[in-house]
């Protein structure tokens, strides 16, 4: 967490040297927190030492700026504004600051420190808003640790029960519940009144994906989430030695994921979809010897719930009737799934008109401002140019000019909103 800073900045600078300035210090801020000096990418577990270290980061900010900080039993928290006058149902605004392992500075963070910008330029201008507007802190968006995305803002809206919850696990063994009283929390799991009161939620973020530098555009207002799931693939064989064992006497589990890997490949080239192999665990993970076990989890992804139950479908197909011919078998469990999710049409229409007609473009990833949406909050997202098209590596990026192009259209959006 930086210095101190007097956040009463003087009415001489302009409306954007403030965005800019208000910007550019709490993001020197951030940088170095969960960075690894050998990737330069960031690792920000939740409930973990740079994860909290943020945390820490948005209580100082908030309180800084005079805003009511309400939490949780799961540790999402949202700073509240409320101006004199203001009354009735708040607009929420706000996004996530853990990273996946080796993630980028931008996904996630953007939005928070994006939200405090805004609010900054909003006091600036001497716009008092007639409704209270919070700065909102998802944890466990990316599902990086406990294997769920979006686990906090599930748990929230009621959309997880307490029970599957305190049933996670991470990859070292540490229960959730243990894993939120190591960081100091007060676990309480389960629908949380923190987002009673709350009318829309508008999540800034950086585009995953290249539509806005191919349109040549700043800024985009999102139509709708992709339906995406996660399944665990459980293939297993024989052990037995690498040099010792003929080939036509295995059986392989690895072979058995490898074609597999490869027919998720196919199918979702075939189906327009997403099919994505990205974790993997052999035992007993030993160069000499032919594995007993192989563990995979199946991310995938399509415009509709359908569409990927195909895709899934196809390639579990594929894969047992490859381990009949290996001599092995798979098991397949479906860890999470989330539908299409058609974000508030008026909303976003509202929102692209107020930001010069903005494009509205799909995105195939998830976000808690989706699972607000399910929940009954009228939600809507607002997407940053990434130039280099790349998110969850170290390689996402967002130019400055973007970044403040994205406060002031929060800033134009909340004046639309709440004031």
């Amino acid at each position: 967490m930086g210095p101190a800073r007097d956040m009463r900045i003087p009415r001489a600078r302009c409306v954007w040297d403030i965005a800019r300035v208000s910007f550019e210090e709490m993001w020197a801020d951030l940088l170095p927190i969960g960075r690894s000096a050998s990737t330069g990418g960031y690792f920000r577990a939740p409930f973990a030492s740079a994860e909290r270290e943020l945390v820490a980061w948005y209580a100082h900010e908030a309180a800084a700026r005079g805003l009511d900080v309400t939490y949780d039993g799961q540790g999402n928290a949202i700073a509240w504004w409320r101006p004199e006058g203001s009354a009735g149902a708040g607009v929420l605004i706000g996004s996530h600051l853990d990273s996946v392992d080796n993630g980028g500075a931008f996904d996630g963070p953007l939005g928070v420190v994006s939200s405090f910008a805004a609010l900054d330029a909003l006091r600036d201008r001497g716009v008092v808003p007639n409704k209270p507007i919070g700065v909102a802190m998802f944890v466990e968006e990316e599902g990086s640790r406990f294997g769920l995305a979006c686990l906090g803002s599930r748990l929230a809206t009621g959309q997880l029960s307490a029970e599957a919850a305190a049933s996670l696990r991470d990859r070292d063994g540490v229960w959730l519940l243990d894993a939120m009283s190591t960081a100091g929390l007060e676990p309480d799991l389960g629908p949380s009144s923190l987002l009673e009161g709350v009318e829309a939620y508008v999540e800034l973020h950086v585009e995953q994906g290249r539509d806005l530098v191919n349109r040549d555009r700043a800024i985009a207002v999102a139509s709708n989430s992709w339906a995406h799931g996660r399944w665990r693939f459980d293939f297993a064989g024989e052990p037995n030695h690498a040099g010792a064992t003929r080939m036509d006497d295995r059986r392989d589990p690895m072979l058995t994921y490898a074609m597999t890997a490869l027919a998720a490949n196919k199918q979702a080239r075939l189906s327009g979809a997403r099919a994505t192999f990205g974790r993997l665990e052999v035992y007993p993970n030993v160069t000499n010897a032919i594995p007993e076990e192989v563990r995979a989890w199946l991310d995938a992804r399509g415009p509709d719930a359908a569409m990927v139950d195909q895709l899934v479908a196809a390639v579990e197909r594929q894969a047992r009737e490859r381990a009949e011919r290996d001599g092995t078998t798979v098991t397949v469990t479906a860890e999470s799934g989330s539908p299409t999710v058609d974000f508030d049409v008026p909303l976003g229409a509202r929102l692209a008109a107020v930001l010069d007609d903005a494009p509205q473009i799909p995105t195939g990833a998830g976000h808690d401002a989706g699972i607000l949406q399910l929940a009954g909050i009228p939600s809507a997202m607002l997407f940053v140019r990434n130039p280099s098209g790349i998110s969850h590596s170290p390689a996402e990026y967002a130019e400055m000019a973007d970044c403040l192009a994205g406060v002031e259209a929060l800033a134009t959006v909340l004046t639309e909103l709440a004031a």
